[in-house]
Order: structure tokens, then sequence, then C-alpha cells
């Protein structure tokens, strides 16, 4: 039926049998051709990346050397060693130089990524940052602090490539609103670290920049998606860096690295200037927050974060600062937990991680409650409450080193009910 249907459409000179095989022949011809084109195109694209990269490592790599052979007596290993509120005060103080440290930074970073391959770019507007957060007239929060920042959040001048071949070559022309309030803030971004292809991966790896190695145990993945940041962070070449997380790319990353991360509320903090390959997407909250070796880091981090700057650049954020009264207080806290909605079932581990983080905040003091609700009924409050409806109540547990360390806590509740906690040991 086809064949005489094609017969009636077509002239009747191309009635011939070769002329219809030539014609099919070179169509198909054709077609491989054009794949095979964008193929190499693809190819060069990629290629021309990794070649910025290593030429953007060795522009790095020849600052480090250059400030070292300048400046021989510079404490490096005592630097790196030191935790970042402690250098935030020597830095401030001016017993630290913000030069000695983000060079020392500098170098440790390019040891690390040439043994687990996080760094995929060097912002090399950080020398320019430097000099304008010396003569800053009020210093930050974060005065001189080395950042590391994920790869699909803007630079000015880099590119955010998701992991994506098709957003190559793309140079933003200024930098997202979270690296704004940074640099407000004294901190010096100063490289871009790897991610997996489109973020939504547990691992860190693309087909652009490879794949990237946990220092604590190369044969292991440093986790997904904030996998460059964990990495680089765990092998000392970064004392801070922002990630973003939907469904766990800072807290997988911060548990394989032995870190400490923090998924904050959705809508925290901004995401104006942040490169997503999933947009539209408003059933799951995604967020950026903060990775670092502790916790006083992370609320550091979050202080200096939540200021007027940042609720001055993006308005649609609620214009709430850090509470430092409820970090503080060493009062005892209620909280509630569950382990199961009544439609997700944890695995048996996640029961077993649950119960022990009960039996830590009830040995720290705090009241501790079983919560039963429903799923519907929980997604029905947090809709009347404009709450996150995907995780609505979630235990956030970071990685602790030190069981008898002070447990810190951040609380929501509504009349009688918990409705959301976040606890960081």
């Amino acid at each position: 039926m086809t064949q005489e249907r094609l017969w009636q459409v077509l002239d009747p000179s191309w009635a011939d049998p070769r002329i219809l095989s030539a014609l099919l022949c070179g169509s198909a011809a054709a077609i491989v051709l054009l794949k095979r084109l964008g193929h190499r195109r693809i190819q060069q694209k990629m290629e021309e990346a990794r070649r910025a990269r290593d030429l953007a490592l060795e522009q790095m790599e020849k600052a480090a050397r250059r400030f070292k052979r300048e400046n021989p007596g510079t404490q490096t290993a005592h630097i790196l060693s030191l935790p970042m509120v402690e250098l935030a005060e020597k830095l401030k103080e001016g017993s630290l130089s913000p030069e000695s440290v983000l060079y020392s930074y500098m170098g440790k970073a390019l040891e690390v990524t040439q043994e687990v391959n996080c760094v995929i770019d060097f912002i090399h507007g950080c020398e320019d940052q430097l000099q304008k957060v010396k003569k800053q007239k009020e210093k930050g929060l974060l005065y001189g602090i080395p950042i590391s920042i994920k790869d699909h959040i803007n630079c000015k001048g880099h590119v955010s490539s998701g992991g994506l071949v098709k957003l190559l070559g793309q140079v933003k022309e200024e930098d997202s609103v979270i690296v704004r309030v940074l640099k407000s803030q004294g901190a010096i971004p100063f490289v871009k670290t790897n991610i997996p292809q489109t973020m939504i991966n547990y691992d860190c790896s693309n087909l652009i920049f490879g794949q990237t190695l946990n220092p604590l145990n190369h044969q292991k993945t440093p986790g997904g998606s904030s996998g460059g940041e964990g990495a680089l962070i765990a092998g000392g070449g970064s004392i801070l860096g922002i990630g973003s997380d939907v469904a766990g790319s800072i807290r997988l990353p911060s548990s394989f690295c032995g870190l400490c991360g923090l998924k904050p509320t959705g809508n925290r903090i901004s995401k104006l200037g942040v490169v997503s390959p999933i947009t539209g997407m408003y059933s799951v909250t995604g967020t950026l927050g903060p990775m670092a070796r502790d916790v006083d880091s992370l609320a550091l981090c979050m202080k200096a974060l939540l200021c007027d700057e940042m609720f001055r650049l993006d308005p649609t954020l609620p214009p709430i600062p850090f509470d430092d009264e409820v970090y503080t207080s060493s009062k005892p806290l209620r909280i509630g937990y569950y382990e199961g909605d009544g439609y997700f079932q944890p695995s048996p581990s996640m029961k077993r991680a649950i119960q022990e983080t009960r039996k830590l905040l009830q040995e720290a003091g705090h009241t501790v409650s079983f919560y039963a609700c429903g799923y519907q009924e929980l997604l029905s409050f947090c809709s009347s409450q404009n709450l996150d409806k995907s995780f609505p109540i979630s235990f956030f547990t970071a990685h602790q080193t030190k069981p008898s360390l002070p447990v810190k806590m951040q609380l929501s509740v509504s009349q009688t009910k918990v409705i959301s906690l976040m606890f960081l040991a």
C-alpha cells in the first residue's frame, strides 16, 4: 500500500529503482556525515574546555610560585591548619595578611587537584578582589577568606558548564548574587570545582573534565553533585565552599568526605545567576549552601550571607537575618521526629541513623518525641503554610568526628507541632 502511494506521488521518471537507490543512499550518507560533523564539533568544544582549564591552572600555579618566591617566610602549613573562625579573626586583627592566606590555599588547591581532579577553573579576578578587599573601609565577616565555588554558580568572566557541552563557551558577564554578597563580605572566590553531568547524580564525573576522586580514598567517589567542593575541602585545598542541594548534593559529599554541609531552607539563599539543567521544577526546592570542616564555619558563612546586601539584590527572599541568639543558646529544645510518613518508607540503615540521632539528642538534654503524621496531612499543612512540600520534616546530619561536641540545631515550630528540624552534629 505504501509503495503504491509513493509511486503515485513521485514523478514517473523516478520509478527507476536505480534512481531511488541512489537517492536513499545519498540521504543516508548525508545523515551519517552530519552526525560525524556534530560529533567532531562536540569533541572540539570539550578539548577547548580542557585546554582552557589547563591554562587557568598554569596561571594559578605561576601566581602561587611568584608569591612563594617573594615571601619565603610565609607559614603555609600553619595557615592551612587554622579553623575558619580562628583564621577570620587573625585576618581581621592583622596578624595574617589576606595575600598569605589566598596564595597558601592556591598552592594547596593545585596539589589536591593534581591528585583527585576537582578544580576546573581558576577565578583570575581573585587577585583584583584581593586588592579591593584590602581597601574596604569596613572588614566584612569573611574578610580575606578564600572560597571555592561550584561550577554552575556564575562568576564574571567564566563559564558555568553544568557538566554539559551545550553550555561551554558561554562566558558570564556578571557574578551571581551569592558571589556578589560573598565579595561584599570580604571573601575571595578563587576556584570553580567539578560536578557530574547535569548535576543529577551522586557521583562526580562528566565527559568534559572527567572523574573526581575522593581524597580520603582514591578508589571511592567524593559524592555528588557538589563532589568537587567536597574533594577540595577534604583535601585541604579550600576552607569554605559553596555548593547546591536538591536531593543530597551538599549532604552526600559532606558525608562521603568527612565534612560538614548545610542545605538551608528553600528560598533562603538567592539562586539568581545560577545555571540549572532543570527549569520549572517546584516539587523539590533546590538551594545553595556552605560546605566546610566544622559547624561553626557554616554558621559564620550563613551569618555573612543573610545580610542586607543579599536581600537588596534579591527582593524575593524573606529579609530574615541569621539568628545568632538561637544558634548560641544552650536552652534545651523540643524536637519531633518520625521514621516513615506512611508513603515513603526508609531503609533499615536510615531508621538506624534516626534512632542514633534521637539518642544523641536525648543525651544532650533535649526532649525528643515521636511525631506521627500522615503524608497527605503533612502535604496539606505545608501547602497552607507555604512550606517546602517535598521535605516537610527532615533530619539533616553532618559528619561528626567527636561525639562529645555540643549539638547545635535550627528548629522551626508551628503552634504545638514541630514542623522541621535541621540537626548539625
